[in-house]
């Protein structure tokens, strides 16, 4: 069955007429739909961390741009060990003798705490308004722009392109948030061209060398909504993998908790902080960097009682963009991991595959062929 150019299937567990998550919470909220349900095996409840989501350590954003060696320092142990990072705009001082663990703070980003709020506000509307208003934009079958939804993950999604300008569809932008994506993007844009020239240093190149191979910096944009489920711990809200992509910056639900990143084989939940940015290295830093940075594994699990909504944006190099280990990373000790490849050809690699933690980038190994 098709709908305004959505596929929108019928299955014995789904409503009829509508396969989002949301509605079929909205239909029967206490009923799981089989296709959803993940084994034991999957969830690996066994190998929760919780005890380690309060060692965060703090990077503070205003003199990292000051290039001060002490914060590029917790900046390169942070990438190279973890991968995973917050950027938080209020200040936490108290926090800032922390030492450096799996994923870290940067205090003072600069994005307004009200901006961020009306963000938060505007996917809400739309994500809580009629399914007869949302299907207006909805993805279209093969396509990766609109409203939709993960065939096996507890979540809908609106996927956006937002820079470079001209290859925006706006025929999906919901209208009750044209004018907050704008202002929210443009902040987003600029925290991560800054954070893009800080690992530039770090990999012992000049500060826009980075920036520069991306020739124009992408950006992606994706809201996340998370319903509540009767019983959570049968479901994952986003299934495990690495982002493909040279850098991400999320901004978290303050109200619910969900995503967890792999630590050592086990999982550990990311505590939501008021006002930070979430931020994790992506495949393309780890190639450039000879594997001297990681992209770290994460997923989103769902709670009982509250809906989450989150945004990630994506930032990535355009389609012609060689990704491939800088020469000067390359020695005995630290051969070369990995192939030169367009980030075209990397991309068109994965999209189709779901997703499936490391395997992607790991396809890109030299020994793997």
């Amino acid at each position: 069955m098709s709908l305004n150019g959505a596929d929108v299937t019928q299955n014995k567990d789904e409503s009829p007429t509508f396969p989002y998550i949301q509605e079929s919470v909205r239909n029967d909220p206490f009923k799981v739909p089989q296709r959803y349900t993940r084994s034991e095996e999957v969830i690996q409840k066994s190998l929760f961390m919780p005890q380690l989501s309060s060692q965060l350590p703090v990077i503070d954003f205003a003199l990292l741009l000051d290039r001060n060696k002490d914060e590029l320092s917790k900046l390169d142990i942070a990438c190279k060990e973890w991968g995973f990072f917050q950027v938080r705009q209020v200040d936490i001082n108290a926090l800032i003798s922390l030492q450096c663990s799996y994923f870290f703070q940067i205090v003072n980003h600069g994005v307004e705490i009200d901006l961020m709020q009306r963000m938060k506000d505007a996917a809400a509307e739309f994500f809580e308004s009629p399914i007869e208003k949302k299907i207006k934009y909805a993805m279209p079958s093969g396509g990766l722009e609109g409203y939709g939804h993960a065939p096996v993950d507890w979540s809908d999604r609106v996927n956006l392109t937002i820079y470079p300008t001209r290859f925006r569809q706006l025929q999906f932008w919901p209208e009750e948030l044209k004018d907050i994506i704008e202002a929210y993007s443009s902040e987003i844009r600029r925290v991560g061209e800054q954070l893009i020239s800080s690992v530039s240093l770090l990999l012992g190149l000049e500060e826009d060398v980075l920036l520069g191979l991306h020739k124009e910096l992408c950006k992606g944009l994706r809201a996340n909504y998370y319903p509540p489920c009767n019983a959570p711990e049968n479901v994952i809200g986003l299934s495990s993998h690495c982002d493909i992509r040279t850098l991400i910056v999320g901004m978290q639900d303050d109200t619910a908790t969900g995503t967890q990143i792999r630590y050592k084989g086990g999982w550990i939940p990311i505590k939501t902080i008021p006002g930070a940015l979430l931020i994790n290295v992506g495949d393309v830093i780890e190639i450039w960097s000879n594997g001297r940075y990681k992209s770290v594994e994460h997923r989103v699990l769902t709670n009982k009682n509250k809906r989450r909504i989150t945004f990630v944006s994506f930032l990535y190099p355009r389609d012609d963009a060689e990704i491939g280990p800088f020469e000067h990373l390359i020695d005995d000790e630290n051969p070369k991991m990995y192939k030169e490849i367009t980030y075209g050809e990397y991309f068109g690699h994965v999209r189709d595959k779901k997703l499936a933690g490391k395997t992607h980038v790991r396809a890109t190994k030299i020994n793997e062929f």
